[in-house]
């Protein structure tokens, strides 16, 4: 992480100075912003590596900034921190365009393996012009884009990561521990139904409506991606 430039967006002065200590060897640049409304400024006019943005927030709510973010920058990392960890929440805040999602009270040894994470990841963003396809579905790696039967499909950006890592290794069973450890970088409670959420999320987007199914449910085991 060291030279990374992240942008912290945490009203709590407590919890900005611990995070600020516990950084304070990683050798970061680390910008503070202590609501929404400046947070999101900050975020517009500056390049950062990673924004870790609270929920809770006066002025404008986290998921409000995250939305507002994505409109303009689909690259830059966002780690959201939050108090509420029911998977009702955890969607909601990663469908505003969240990358990862840490539950408060967190140890700072696990924030920052998470923000080493997602810099790493963002620094590999490097253009491609690889294009996965399957059946009348297509994915440009380089773009970010999908087409189904030549048409654009709208994704979030994490039904995207799903959507491509099924791609990726699509023939192959893949547990619900492998998706979410390799599309969100992270260990949720086993009892989590998120990768079914998104799941479903992305079969209503792609899977024919007359029987040309992708995705497939492997019971006991996961799912897979094949004609």
């Amino acid at each position: 992480m060291k030279g990374s430039k992240v942008l912290l967006i945490e009203d709590t002065p407590d919890l900005v100075s611990v995070i600020l200590r516990g950084l304070s060897e990683e050798g970061i640049e680390i910008s503070v912003a202590a609501d929404g409304v400046t947070g999101l400024e900050m975020a517009f006019k500056y390049d950062f590596d990673l924004i870790v943005l609270d929920i809770m927030l006066p002025v404008m709510n986290g998921i409000q900034v995250c939305k507002e973010i994505r409109k303009r920058n689909t690259d830059v990392a966002i780690l959201m921190l939050t108090a509420l960890g029911s998977t009702e929440n955890i969607v909601t805040g990663l469908e505003s365009g969240a990358d990862d999602y840490l539950v408060k009270p967190f140890k700072l040894e696990e924030l920052v393996a998470r923000m080493r994470t997602l810099i790493r990841r963002s620094s590999k963003q490097a253009a491609v012009t690889d294009r996965i396809s399957i059946a009348d579905l297509e994915i440009n790696i380089a773009s970010k884009t999908v087409t189904k039967t030549g048409k654009p499909v709208n994704l979030t950006a994490t039904e995207y990561r799903l959507l491509e890592y099924l791609l990726k290794n699509h023939n192959k069973v893949l547990s619900r521990i492998q998706i979410l450890e390799n599309v969100w970088d992270i260990d949720f409670n086993l009892g989590t139904n998120v990768v079914d959420v998104y799941i479903n999320y992305l079969r209503k987007k792609i899977d024919n409506v007359n029987g040309g199914r992708l995705i497939h449910t492997v019971f006991g085991m996961g799912y897979i991606l094949k004609e």
